[in-house]
């Protein structure tokens, strides 16, 4: 046995901690821990705001990999600490749980308490630049690897921009005050050090909506791509953002904002014709995923609002009840609370814990919804008409629900007559392999490996469950099957424990009719069993469009430009094949480029922005046309990655 005594103990002191287990800290090392470093100096620059003393903030992606984000506040305290003896910007960007926001003086609201935010920054960067400006000079100091590589500086500010130190920094806002950090995340800590634009803009946006008196200005200096957001209409903007793609129940979104026991609570909602809840939460800008008590006190609120007008009114006699999910169907709404001390459960701060906030939102969301129905009585009974039919599809598609619960037995007795099973029932090594139509099924039935993969064929383009109740979807023979063969059921009765395979693969042709009938079944699975998205079941395959072949030499290539490249490098006898669909691929071509484990590419389904997800959905499969063509037109011949 292997000697262990107290000298092998390790105390890991100031940032040391965090570039040894950096996981701990932001979640992940991969692309979205590399997003959180931007969210947390964003965060800061939006606790500013909500104090009253920022208006801008600025984010930039440079061509040399560093990331500038600047604000228009009060910057971080440069003179020394009484205490400590050291810079109070030194102290803040080094130490860990050091900041002005535990004792509330400074700020009321935050997004939390655990004082890890910019040192994280600055201990997983390569290089990291803070720049305070003040009174017409500048104060800056440079870390690397989370030390500090100079000591602090003050210089006046119109020569910050010449700095030696400072190579390539620029100011873009006011130049008398605010804050600038400027990092170049570390390649050690990151499996990428790429930024998607994309993803931070979607989560810039949310903040603008939530944040109307704040101007946010995203640029990539790296395509060239720019955008400013600020939405004056704040909420309920963010309402009608998200609920674009259906039509309204009501003219307006509703919206209401009172401040109860040092909380406030802001809401909007609008009704449409969507057979599902779009519910967006915040607790001090920060996104609840998972809900809480916030949302099960809104929830509660309005169904009680909402059920009480109908009974006194007597519009409810169509149906024997109406329940909670009759008057969340429809509903597109945004929460934020702000409160003091919020407690979240879980490290990423998805779901609100704080056990007061549930009566709170409750008593404030009953009160104003009974007082605005009474008030504005067309209004409510074109409310309470969506409610009572979603109440009526409800009781209507019971039946439906309960032969699906009683087919999705695991037994194989139960399972669909096209199902091609394997012979493993071990879900962590088992895959399904949903392919559209008889000969790309007969196809990937040769080319499996029957010990662990499973195919299933669906005949034609599945219903668009967006546009369609319960019981019309769960009618479809083609729906019933997948739901059947997966083994975990759907929405509230689903169980992960009962999945039969590990990995749910949609293989579908490399075209545009395969991306219709992958958004098609997209839609179902993040509609009905969104679990399976978030558990990181869900995966596309992604087959060849070419293969070109030279000799003995043959490659499969993804994209035209790929086919043009491997054409010019084999030569002018290059034969090229196009694949029209998965059917045309003999089985050991399907098996050696989509469906082999060593050589095949696949796609992780993940839900990376709530709210984007949601409005692409309500837009590209909802029941308006216009929202649909307009972002059509406006991305044509792009490639639109959701990261869903």
């Amino acid at each position: 046995m292997e000697a262990y005594n107290a000298s092998q103990i390790q105390i890991m002191e100031g940032l040391n901690a965090v570039r040894k287990v950096p996981g701990m800290y932001i979640g992940s090392t991969d692309e979205r821990g590399l997003h959180h470093l931007v969210y947390e100096v964003v965060d800061n620059s939006i606790d500013e705001s909500v104090a009253g003393y920022c208006s801008n903030i600025s984010i930039v992606f440079e061509k040399s990999g560093y990331i500038t984000i600047e604000d228009d506040g009060r910057g971080i305290p440069t003179d020394i600490h009484p205490k400590y003896n050291r810079p109070g910007l030194e102290i803040v960007l080094t130490e860990l749980h050091s900041g002005a926001k535990f004792e509330k003086k400074v700020y009321k609201i935050t997004g939390g308490l655990h004082g890890v935010g910019v040192h994280v920054v600055n201990a997983l960067s390569e290089e990291l630049q803070a720049v305070v400006k003040k009174e017409g000079s500048v104060h800056y100091e440079i870390f690397r690897k989370g030390l500090p590589a100079t000591s602090l500086v003050k210089l006046p500010a119109e020569d910050i921009e010449r700095s030696p130190d400072l190579q390539g920094l620029k100011i873009r806002l006011a130049r008398d005050h605010g804050l600038i950090i400027r990092f170049k995340p570390d390649p050690e800590i990151f499996q990428t050090t790429q930024m998607s634009y994309r993803t931070i803009l979607a989560r810039m946006r949310e903040l603008a909506f939530l944040n109307p008196q704040i101007t946010i200005a995203i640029e990539s200096e790296v395509d060239g791509k720019q955008e400013k957001l600020h939405y004056e209409g704040g909420m309920v903007e963010f309402v009608r953002y998200l609920a674009e793609g259906f039509s309204h129940v009501m003219r307006d979104p509703i919206y209401h904002k009172e401040e109860v026991d040092e909380a406030q609570i802001e809401f909007s909602l609008q009704y449409t014709t969507s057979t599902t809840e779009i519910m967006q939460s915040y607790v001090n800008n920060i996104s609840t995923i998972d809900g809480g008590t916030h949302v099960s006190g809104f929830r509660a609120g309005l169904s009680r609002a909402i059920q009480d007008f109908a009974k006194s009114k007597e519009l409810d006699k169509r149906v024997e009840s109406i329940a909670g999910e009759d008057v969340r169907e429809g509903l597109v709404c945004i929460l934020h609370l702000k409160m003091r001390d919020p407690q979240f459960e879980g490290q990423t701060k998805g779901k609100l814990g704080n056990s007061q906030a549930r009566g709170i939102v409750q008593s404030a969301t009953e009160a104003f919804m009974k007082s605005f129905l009474e008030s504005f009585p067309h209004i409510a009974e074109q409310i309470v008409k969506r409610v009572v039919a979603a109440a009526e599809a409800r009781e209507a598609s019971r039946k439906a629900r309960d032969l699906v619960r009683r087919k999705s037995a695991l037994d194989s007795s139960g399972l669909p007559g096209k199902l091609a099973d394997c012979s493993s029932n071990d879900s962590s090594e088992t895959e399904l392999f949903i392919v559209e139509g008889n000969s790309a099924g007969g196809t990937a039935k040769q080319a499996r490996n029957r010990n662990f993969q499973a195919i299933l064929p669906l005949r034609g383009k599945i219903l668009n469950v967006e546009k369609a109740n319960d019981l019309k979807s769960l009618s479809n023979q083609e729906i019933r099957n997948l739901i059947t063969a997966i083994g975990t059921n759907i929405k509230e009765n689903l169980d992960l424990s009962k999945i039969r395979y590990g990995k749910i693969v949609i293989m579908t042709d490399a075209d545009e009719d395969g991306a219709h009938i992958r958004t098609l079944l997209l839609t179902f699975f993040y509609r009905y069993a969104k679990e399976l998205i978030l558990n990181g079941n869900m995966f596309f395959a992604v087959p060849p469009l070419f293969r070109v072949q030279k000799g003995d030499n043959v490659r499969y290539v993804y994209s035209e430009g790929e086919k043009d490249s491997a054409v010019r490098e084999l030569g002018d006898r290059a034969v090229v094949q196009r694949f029209k669909g998965l059917g045309e691929m003999n089985p050991s071509q399907l098996w050696e480029t989509t469906m082999d484990p060593a050589t095949r590419k696949f796609v992780e389904v993940t839900i990376d922005d709530a709210s984007e997800a949601e409005r692409l959905f309500s837009i590209l499969m909802g029941d308006k046309v216009e929202p649909r063509r307009k972002f059509i037109e406006e991305n044509a011949g792009t490639s639109i990655n959701i990261d869903l």
